[in-house]
């Protein structure tokens, strides 16, 4: 999430119509208010709680195999993140993909460093086989996923630009069937045929640990209310949480107060701000 500032190529007209369609996603979130069961690591619990409340969703961080089979069902649409994967937690995450698809139920996929090792990459493998709605991921994650290589990634940084992993994106939506999104300067989109880019956003959010887990769980919230559109619900929730990070940058002194006033923005978006400030673009 970004800065706008990185040149990128030439892209099509935007369509007149994300500005509505992101304004009607989210003013659903905060009627219904789904409920988002979040599989995630420690590090980004307490933004990623707070980003869904802020945006009216509930979150609920629930990761006990014992408890998945009786709560998953529940929920809206669940949110897997990988950032602190044990042995212990994989059986769980399975559990809960396994039980959102049974349920007719979203999920979405944080594959965080997804080439750092053999074990995180064959478990995010095994993860995307599961067929998750959407997988959300830097440039180096997706690039990783797609070629399934050590390597790639450097942790949870990306050495690629999200423009570097377009083609890497598609082909992994192809092969998966899922919409895949690729964070960077601007955000990618892709169904494998249609690609769009989310060029909301501010380079200092990258300052800010779990900024991208909290995004997934926004894209998860957006994805709930409307299943049948999620490459539309997953642009639009990377372009509402890029202009809540514009928005609290004006007020910030820093990371840390950035922190503060993304969440204060993000709540308090209104219909004019959103219309106004959506910019997603059309590359195909």
């Amino acid at each position: 999430m970004v800065d706008n500032s990185q040149p990128v190529k030439t892209p099509k007209t935007s369509p007149p119509e994300w500005g509505p369609t992101a304004w009607t996603h989210l003013s659903t979130v905060r009627t219904r208010s789904p409920l988002i069961q979040c599989i995630t690591n420690f590090v980004s619990m307490d933004l990623m709680a707070n980003t869904l409340l802020s945006a009216g969703a509930s979150p609920a961080m629930i990761h006990s195999l014992q408890e998945i089979p009786e709560f998953t069902p529940r929920a809206a649409a669940v949110c897997i993140n990988v950032g602190t994967l044990t042995a212990e937690w994989l059986p769980a995450m399975r559990a809960a993909a396994l039980a959102a698809g049974r349920a007719g139920k979203p999920w979405v996929l944080d594959p965080v460093a997804a080439g750092a090792s053999g074990f995180r990459l064959k478990a995010c493998l095994e993860l995307v086989g599961l067929r998750p709605t959407v997988v959300r991921g830097n440039g180096s994650e997706i690039i990783a996923l797609c070629n399934a290589s050590v390597g790639a990634s450097k942790g949870v940084d990306s050495s690629h630009e999200s423009t570097d992993a377009v083609e890497a994106a598609k082909s992994l939506a192809k092969s998966s069937g899922c919409i895949v999104a690729v964070s960077g300067a601007v955000d990618i989109v892709t169904d494998g045929q249609r690609v769009v880019g989310a060029q909301n956003g501010v380079a200092m959010m990258q300052k800010i640990t779990a900024t991208g887990c909290s995004v997934t769980a926004l894209i998860a919230a957006f994805v709930a209310i409307d299943p049948l559109h999620a490459f539309e619900a997953t642009a639009t929730a990377l372009s509402i949480f890029g202009i809540a990070g514009e928005i609290g940058m004006d007020m910030a002194k820093g990371p840390a107060s950035l922190r503060v006033h993304l969440i204060d923005s993000l709540y308090g978006l209104d219909q004019d701000t959103v219309i106004r400030r959506v910019n997603i673009i059309s590359f195909s």
